[in-house]
């Protein structure tokens, strides 16, 4: 039987971090002292046994440590440097590997780093807060470990860091990486080159299974990932360390290594796994959830496993309190928690009529899938059906994936023919998992949308303890095994209808993909003309396959910023798709790049002023002028470059006006001044730089805006929201009523929202 006492003190310990984290902080220290003093009082009065004081200490402590972690960081200098807006001098060293993210004006480089010295306001302090760094495109890169010197601004940051940082000039290096961290970046980069000749997505997949590296894999490639629940497989986890770490012990006692000296090994190979990886708290959580799962291997596994699970929770929050209201942390504690307490007595179950490596097979990823899957549900909105059979079909090739992918990187320091030879078999094996994920994605019903709501996560919570209590019973019996299984089968290769959906008489689609546009004109009964495809390939595809669309005889891409066209593979996923055009300003490159990494070709150009009749759909390009003049310079070059499509169906007449900023809606207006629509799709997602008196010149009756939830550029902008409604049109937005659905009916026009 498992030792609940030390899960009691990781239960504790997360409890703790929980409360000082979530609630205010005179509201948590309530909550501490009430459950302390009961749980004193309860022991003094025999009440309970004196094992709940472990737990309570637990939770004490960690609230104690979190509740001065963020005192620390509230009242570091650095913050109120922020408050203020200060440029300074600042010492720091880098912390973390530089990500590259998309910026509102260009990419922008991101790292977390540490100061340890800063200078402003006439004042000096020596220090130690952490900080994010965030530089323009054309700042050195530096690498992980780099001291260095920088003047730069200072910017409010939430979280736990103490500021943002805002470089304003070139920075000093004042001292270089330690050896062991450019040993590690060493044999990152050996993993690289031993994979280099390989499939494109084959040589990005195996850094990823070895240390996490996963920075230039597909997005449409990592949303298969995500829907068939291999996403853990991309990032640094617990299977990655038991994996090494495991190899290394077997190798290890092929040379004698025996007693004493084989945990020292162990630790060797640990610490060494953490140092490739990034010595960062996601990757050290990773590590001793591994070291959880080896000691869960050994005699005794599901007891000491479980006493080695609430040790390592407790020690990770007392470090960094701050995990605890991370998903990643959450994922992996849940998911071992379930190996270490479901899949022994699923297993068990299993062997009265399967031989034991089918019933081990089958309760690991099963056991882990139904730990984890309020948690998956509360994060994509979505149940993944598919997740313990790909989970089953690619786990044979995980462990040669990730231990030759290393070995070849190893060996490659040494010799690079040697580490090439060596990482041949990790690219084979890491080809299957990429097509496991592949065609598990493309299963009918891979997925099944669920709320994110308290509700529908409340339903999913008791669904999945009602499993665990009848799961024995249930895989015990092979007649009601194979019942449940074929049954999942079935709802899996037919996809169910969703009542109502799509409305009778729609004619055009605003999809709910976020921060971004994703529009659909329906062109026939499974054919439509998609108008931009939103940043992300997964909202597009569900939104399309929602609708009922497998034919896409037209894809006008408006611009090439990512949030209209970072989901084109969602669009080309399993449909045919016919004629591509874009707008002629080819900026900005990345974007483009996509596009034709997505499609296999570039997109033609939309041509100005030409009509064409595509199904139920006639479309007429009014914008960008060839010449492409008419706008001002000053303002978003590709955002005035958007296609502006005036369309029809089933005589509703349509504006979709891409991101035009003013001055190019001032053009329009100008060129032509007695155009009028009944639906207008607002231009920028609701910014407020827009030419209101054309807008309201229009005389829509519904004004639809694609905005995503919680934006931080806030858009839509009530000004324009309050000049739309005195025009006379009726204001949807995707962020409160999530897909909008226009219908044509006897003549009227409404909205049907699907949120």
């Amino acid at each position: 039987m498992p030792d609940l006492r030390a899960l009691a003190l990781g239960a504790g310990a997360w409890a703790g971090a929980l409360l000082v984290l979530l609630l205010p902080g005179w509201v948590a220290l309530a909550v501490v002292v009430l459950v302390a003093s009961a749980a004193v009082l309860g022991v003094a009065r025999r009440l309970v046994t004196p094992g709940w004081l472990g737990p309570t200490a637990a939770l004490v402590a960690v609230a104690g440590v979190a509740t001065l972690q963020q005192t620390l960081v509230a009242t570091s200098p650095l913050a109120a440097l922020a408050e203020e807006g200060a440029v300074v001098s600042l010492r720091l060293e880098i912390a973390s590997d530089v990500r590259v993210v998309a910026g509102r004006f260009g990419d922008l480089q991101v790292a977390q780093a540490s100061v340890s010295r800063v200078e402003g306001r006439g004042s000096a302090w020596s220090l130690d807060a952490p900080v994010v760094v965030m530089a323009d495109a054309d700042w050195p890169r530096p690498p992980l470990g780099t001291s260095l010197e920088t003047a730069a601004r200072l910017v409010p940051a939430d979280g736990d860091v103490a500021a943002l940082v805002r470089p304003t000039g070139e920075p000093r290096v004042v001292a270089e990486p330690d050896v062991w961290w450019d040993a590690a970046a060493a044999v990152r980069r050996s993993v690289r080159a031993a994979v280099e000749g390989r499939d494109a997505d084959a040589r990005e997949l195996v850094p990823a299974l070895v240390v996490g590296d996963d920075g230039g894999l597909d997005p449409a490639l990592a949303d298969d990932f995500r829907t068939t629940g291999l996403t853990h497989l991309l990032a640094v986890s617990g299977t990655n360390l038991t994996l090494v770490v495991g190899s290394v012990l077997v190798l290890g006692r092929w040379l004698g290594v025996r007693g004493r000296w084989l945990h020292a090994l162990a630790a060797v190979g640990i610490v060494g796994f953490v140092m490739t990886a990034r010595a960062e708290p996601s990757v050290v959580r990773a590590a001793a959830m591994g070291t959880v799962a080896l000691v869960g291997m050994g005699a005794n596994g599901r007891s000491r496993g479980a006493r080695a699970l609430g040790v390592a929770v407790l020690g990770l929050l007392l470090v960094w309190p701050r995990l605890a209201v991370t998903p990643g942390f959450a994922l992996s504690v849940l998911a071992t928690a379930g190996i270490l307490l479901l899949a022994p007595p699923w297993r068990d179950a299993l062997m009265r009529w399967t031989p034991r490596w089918v019933a081990e097979a089958v309760s690991v990823p099963l056991a882990a899938q139904v730990a984890c899957t309020p948690v998956v549900a509360a994060l994509s909105g979505q149940v993944s059906l598919v997740a313990v059979g790909a989970n089953l079909l690619a786990a044979p090739a995980v462990a040669p994936a990730t231990v030759l992918g290393l070995a070849g990187g190893l060996l490659g320091l040494l010799w690079a023919p040697l580490g090439v030879l060596v990482a041949a078999p990790a690219a084979w094996s890491a080809a299957w998992i990429i097509a496991v994920a592949r065609r598990g994605a493309d299963v009918p019903t891979a997925a099944v949308d669920w709320g994110t709501g308290p509700v529908p996560l409340a339903a999913l919570t008791a669904l999945c303890v009602a499993a665990v209590l009848v799961a024995p019973r249930l895989l015990g019996r092979p007649a009601s095994a194979m019942a449940c299984t074929g049954l999942l089968v079935v709802v899996m290769l037919v996809r169910p209808p969703i009542p109502g959906w799509p409305p009778r008489g729609w004619v055009l689609a605003v999809c709910d993909v976020g921060q971004g546009d994703g529009l659909v004109l329906r062109a026939g009964d499974h054919d439509a003309v998609v108008v931009d495809a939103g940043p992300e390939p997964a909202p597009m595809d569900a939104c399309l396959d929602r609708l009922e669309v497998t034919s896409v005889p037209l894809l006008v891409l408006t611009h090439f910023h990512a949030d209209h066209v970072g989901g084109v593979a969602g669009v080309v996923d399993g449909r045919r798709v016919g004629t591509i055009e874009a707008t002629g300003l080819l900026d900005p490159a990345a974007g483009v790049l996509s596009v034709e990494d997505a499609v296999g070709r570039g997109p033609a150009l939309s041509a100005y002023g030409a009509t064409r009749v595509v199904g139920d759909v006639t479309l007429q390009v009014v914008w960008p002028r060839p010449d492409g003049s008419g706008t001002d310079p000053s303002e978003s070059a590709p955002n005035n470059a958007s296609v502006v499509l005036v369309a029809e169906v089933s005589g509703v007449r349509i504006l979709l006006t891409g991101d035009v900023e003013p001055s190019a809606q001032a053009a329009l207006a100008r060129e032509l001044p007695e155009l009028r629509v009944d639906v207008l799709k607002v231009p920028h997602h609701g910014s407020r730089h827009q030419d209101l008196d054309w807008l309201a010149s229009l005389g829509a009756r519904l004004a639809l805006v694609s905005v995503g939830e919680g934006n931080d550029y806030g858009h839509p902008a009530p000004d324009l929201l309050a000049a739309l409604t005195a025009a006379g049109a009726r204001t949807w937005r995707t962020d409160l009523s999530g897909d909008l659905v226009v219908v044509e009916r006897e003549g009227g026009v409404g909205v049907v929202a699907r949120g």
